[in-house]
């Protein structure tokens, strides 16, 4: 039988293939294999037995309560905000932009470091509520703020841009039958915008819980008091590395189970009428 040469361009698209095949596994293999080591470091036995930890259960507990807390004071306060800063043209919006962005890109120490400056025990406003015996700085509230100012911008910057994708006819319509602008927009706007904001608030929940720069700054890393899981791992190098381990793997389950609600909501399409 006569064997018909490959021609060039078959050569090129195998070439292809080979070097896309050859990308996507070193960049998953770059990013899933640290991620699994954690899983082979350690065995299930070792794991349950380390959850019973004291050192464990306080900081997990410690995470989720303040990281609730910090999501719904976002949402209550941020849904309006976003709301209002969406439909009205007002100086300096430009500006304000950019405070709403700034903590994505401003490093989480220093976010700490401000946050210190301004409500610490000589900080420029704290000073003024220590005269009061107020003292934010390393408590429980410091960590709720620290994760308010690294978290809110991804509840800000979704909850801004669904506002301002949606169509103001359904609102327009909404009140020429006669509702109230609150009506409207716990009735038709938000409803309209859920799917979106609920996959905005899962996210600045999970940056909450991941937040170490700002609270170890601002908070400090007080057992009990100020120590959320991610500070617990920092602590936990200096002395019992498998709780380390453990509380790591934690992370990493409620972060990939964070992730698969947030693409879950994304696939879901919002109705429109």
């Amino acid at each position: 039988m006569a064997r018909f040469p490959l021609q060039p361009e078959h050569y090129r698209r195998s070439l292809t293939y080979i070097g896309a095949a050859v990308l996507v596994a070193s960049v998953t293999l770059y990013l899933a294999l640290p991620v699994a080591a954690l899983f082979f470091r350690t065995t299930p036995e070792l794991f349950f037995s380390s959850l019973s930890d004291p050192y464990v259960r306080s900081a997990l507990y410690l995470s989720l309560a303040t990281s609730v807390v910090s999501l719904c004071i976002v949402v209550l306060v941020g849904t309006p905000f976003a709301y209002a800063h969406s439909r009205y043209t007002y100086p300096g919006k430009i500006v304000v932009d950019t405070f709403i962005d700034l903590p994505l890109v401003l490093p989480p120490a220093v976010a700490g470091f401000a946050l210190l400056v301004l409500y610490g025990r000589v900080g420029l406003i704290g000073k003024y509520l220590n005269m009061f015996g107020i003292s934010l700085a390393f408590t429980t509230v410091a960590v709720i703020m620290a994760q308010i100012f690294v978290a809110s911008p991804f509840y800000l910057r979704q909850a801004k841009s669904l506002f301002e994708q949606l169509d103001p006819a359904y609102e327009q319509t909404a009140r020429t039958l006669g509702a109230s602008p609150l009506r409207v927009f716990t009735t038709v706007t938000l409803p309209l915008t859920a799917g979106g904001l609920v996959s905005g608030a899962v996210m600045t929940f999970g940056r909450a819980l991941g937040e170490f720069g700002a609270t170890i700054m601002f908070a400090g890393n007080l057992p009990g008091v100020t120590q959320t899981m991610p500070l617990a791992v920092y602590g936990a190098m200096q002395g019992d590395f498998n709780i380390g381990i453990t509380i790591s793997i934690l992370l990493v389950i409620i972060s990939f189970a964070i992730m698969v609600a947030v693409r879950y909501l994304a696939s879901r399409k919002v109705p429109h009428a």
